[in-house]
């Protein structure tokens, strides 16, 4: 019988309970069909919860989440630290005491120990109601990402929101506010001045790169560009080339979680930027969906306006790497894609 990892236990839990995407069931599936050990553990957590069939799901919200974190975080912090007190006061207390203090202690010790391990048995479990809780909402601001394009496109006579470009100038300049369009993100700033999407929505609530700045619309005015790099987790799609109406020829992919390449750039624009990738290494997903170290995968707005959460790097069949160029091992920050079925998304 084959051992099953972490991962693929966690994997299991989230079937059992009906927290998978359809990608993730039909691995589940898979590896349930293959596996013994998985079966077993399957059936043994689907017989422990189907008294939950009868009860009605609601959402959680997420201000319950956060609180019930907070419960159960604060008493075994709070345990702790009452019991190292009290380790620290028994070793420098003299041998001569009373038995009822030493039961007392026991009782204590006791105590803590219950609170500590309640949060090592539950703290994982909403761990990832957190994580999932943070998925979710990167989700509707994608969404609501593609509802502020189309609003900016119907007010502009069908137009894109598009900046004048010289050949070959760079787009990985994030927060650059000189009179150049130096930046991919440039032209996506235009959404913000127009208020048709808010600047905090442009960070992703599972990314621990991102910084939410208040801002006020004088400052939003007075920007050419986001204020830096942390305000922008996501990448967007490169252009490959417009069309006569202005319509983009390459639109499959509108724009992803952070890529992983470019996560961090150089904070001074005057020096030149180099990047080489060794395809031969593993190709990691965007650090925006992190659970216990591993990163699960990104989410994806799709042109149609849909929104894919993607394990891999790639958007269908056709194998293209959403982050990286074909035939491309070297970036300097100019690079476009060649052809429409080149997907890029940066920085």
């Amino acid at each position: 019988m084959i051992g099953l990892d972490s991962e693929q236990k966690q994997l299991l839990f989230d079937y059992c309970i009906g927290l998978t995407y359809p990608e993730q069931s039909a691995e589940a599936e898979a590896l349930i069909s293959a596996n013994q050990a998985a079966a077993e553990i399957c059936s043994k957590l689907k017989a422990v919860f189907a008294p939950l069939d009868s009860v009605k799901p609601e959402p959680c919200p997420d201000y319950l989440a956060e609180h019930t974190i907070l419960r159960l975080t604060n008493p075994a912090n709070s345990s702790q630290d009452t019991l190292c007190q009290l380790l620290e006061n028994e070793q420098t207390r003299e041998v001569a005491v009373k038995r009822w203090r030493w039961a007392s202690f026991a009782r204590r010790f006791a105590t803590a120990a219950v609170f500590i391990l309640a949060a090592i048995v539950l703290l994982p479990s909403l761990g990832y109601l957190r994580y999932h809780s943070r998925l979710q909402r990167c989700r509707m601001q994608q969404g609501s990402f593609f509802q502020g394009l189309n609003s900016y496109i119907s007010d502009h006579d069908g137009q894109r929101p598009t900046v004048a470009t010289t050949v070959g100038a760079p787009w990985w300049k994030v927060g650059y506010q000189g009179i150049e369009n130096h930046s991919n993100t440039r032209k996506i700033f235009l959404l913000v001045q127009g208020d048709y999407i808010k600047l905090s929505s442009f960070v992703c609530p599972g990314s621990k790169h991102g910084r939410i700045v208040q801002v006020t619309p004088t400052q939003i005015r007075a920007y050419k560009d986001f204020p830096d790099r942390s305000c922008v987790t996501y990448s967007f799609q490169i252009n490959c080339r417009l069309v006569g109406n202005g319509q983009l020829l390459c639109q499959k992919v509108v724009m992803a979680d952070c890529n992983p390449l470019f996560e961090d750039l150089p904070k001074d624009f005057s020096k030149p930027f180099r990047l080489q990738i060794d395809r031969k290494s593993p190709t990691p997903n965007s650090s925006n969906h992190s659970y216990f170290g591993s990163r699960r995968g990104q989410n994806v707005l799709l042109g149609d306006g849909h929104v894919k959460f993607l394990r891999t790097r790639y958007v269908d069949a056709t194998k293209d790497d959403i982050f990286t160029l074909q035939n491309t091992d070297v970036y300097q920050g100019f690079e476009v894609p060649s052809c429409e079925t080149d997907s890029f998304l940066a920085p």
